[in-house]
């Protein structure tokens, strides 16, 4: 069997075993993600999948899958962690996304989220749905990732705690054998309190810091202080602040490595270093707050990938883990993070993730799982799919294809891979509202602020 045919096996796998994740109504929702697949122009309204020819049924049926229809989303999870690239590292970006609903006040459990495309009141807020997404990462420069995991974090949420448990579930579902796996977040999370949840779990932490924080090293040892003298002994000592380099040690560890994009990468590591933290927040029960310690890592890079006025800044890190972080892998893999926003304007912009104005955060959610599993199927068969490129674009290798050129070549491939879904059955349409029935007016919600 040659790597075509294993990749036809797998796609086919994948759409099986996807379409049994679907447990009501599970032919009309998996052709609805048929539709969206093929469909040769971004998805503008979810009716309008229903003209498709993929799509075989009513209009009536695609609502009716999206309010009545179910997705075993722990199934699913399973399904994508099996069909993720063996090949890539075990590197996992970690973000959200805001689905903005500020005009749907029907709607509940909306909250103020950030948005950097959305402005309210001058600020970057919209009311809507967060969901965070787990996606991993590819050294490959072509902008793929894998996702793995997504779930919505409502307002009344601790996003902290609800981040730990969905690194927890990725990790019990990822091999237990070989190198720990990497989480990279941006500088909005907190990392030492997720570095401090994740004790004892095999998971490493990798996140951005702003340059004016400050650590401190381990207390010196006072051998020669009798017992009998008193007073609480000393929680930290020698004070590091990032942006003065007065403060800082001789370095632990030290790399020098030369890249295409940034030239001569100088990275430099402090271990055994923590904050000091106080009883808020996060630590509110805590008597008396705990010594977490880490990594620092600094990274500075000789230029920038292109001409820019931007102002080259030097990159501060925080890891956490067992044993010593890989210097290496760590700053490519912070790089590398920004895949996961190509992937965010993917689902957006050509599968249509925050088009639909549903209702409830339930359809909110299943509409999500739909338009993460054609993202996959995109990813897996690019090797299969013509290059249907348009006149002025230039000729790319099968493993070059971004998302939307694999979308073109789709519809063909279906045709020779078939479907799970069963053919619709024939049926009258009903009798409709009975006359002189009215409904009652929506209940309205408030946006709801996050939980501080």
């Amino acid at each position: 069997m040659g790597r075509t045919d294993e990749a036809a096996a797998e796609l086919t796998d994948f759409r099986s075993s996807f379409h049994q994740c679907l447990s009501s109504w599970g032919d009309a929702p998996f052709e609805l993600t048929d539709a969206a697949l093929c469909s040769p122009a971004p998805v503008g309204s979810v009716p309008s999948l229903s003209l498709e020819p993929e799509f075989r049924r009513s209009h009536g049926s695609l609502y009716k899958s999206l309010a009545d229809g179910d997705v075993d989303e722990a199934q699913l999870r399973r399904l994508l962690v099996e069909h993720r690239p063996k090949d890539w590292p075990l590197v996992f970006a970690i973000d959200a996304s805001t689905w903005d609903r500020w005009d749907a006040e029907c709607s509940p459990e909306r909250g103020l989220h950030y948005s950097a495309s959305k402005y309210s009141a001058g600020q970057p807020i919209v009311a809507g749905l967060s969901y965070q997404w787990i996606c991993q990462l590819n050294w490959a420069p072509d902008n793929w990732t894998a996702p793995v995991d997504v779930v919505r974090i409502s307002p009344r949420m601790d996003a902290t705690t609800a981040t730990v448990d969905q690194v927890k579930r990725l990790v019990g579902l990822l091999p237990g054998d070989g190198d720990a796996p990497l989480f990279v977040f941006d500088a909005d999370y907190d990392p030492i309190a997720i570095g401090h949840d994740l004790a004892g779990v095999r998971a490493e932490v990798l996140c951005r810091i702003h340059d004016d924080r400050v650590l401190y090293a381990d207390p010196p040892s006072r051998p020669n202080r009798p017992p009998e003298t008193g007073g609480r002994p000393p929680r930290h000592g020698r004070r590091f602040k990032c942006s003065d380099p007065k403060t800082w040690p001789k370095p632990d560890a030290r790399l020098t490595a030369i890249d295409r994009r940034y030239g001569t990468v100088t990275v430099t590591a402090w271990h055994e270093v923590h904050p000091r933290l106080s009883g808020r927040g996060h630590w509110t029960g805590y008597e008396v707050p705990p010594i977490v310690k880490g990594s620092v890592i600094r990274v500075e890079v000789e230029h920038l990938p292109k001409p820019t006025a931007r102002t080259k800044k030097t990159l501060w890190l925080w890891w956490s883990g067992e044993g010593e972080p890989d210097l290496d892998l760590c700053w490519r893999a912070y790089l590398r993070r920004f895949d996961i926003e190509h992937t965010f304007r993917s689902v957006k912009g050509t599968l249509g993730w925050t088009t639909p104005s549903v209702c409830t955060p339930e359809q909110a959610d299943r509409w999500t799982w739909l338009v993460m599993a054609p993202y996959t199927e995109h990813r897996l068969a690019r090797s299969l799919v013509d290059d249907l490129r348009l006149p002025w674009e230039r000729p790319r290798a099968p493993t070059q294809l971004r998302p939307a050129r694999v979308r073109r070549g789709f519809r063909r491939l279906r045709a020779s891979i078939g479907t799970p879904a069963s053919p619709p059955k024939s049926s009258t349409p009903g009798p409709g509202r009975p006359k002189g029935t009215r409904k009652p007016s929506r209940t309205r919600y408030p946006a709801v602020k996050k939980a501080t």
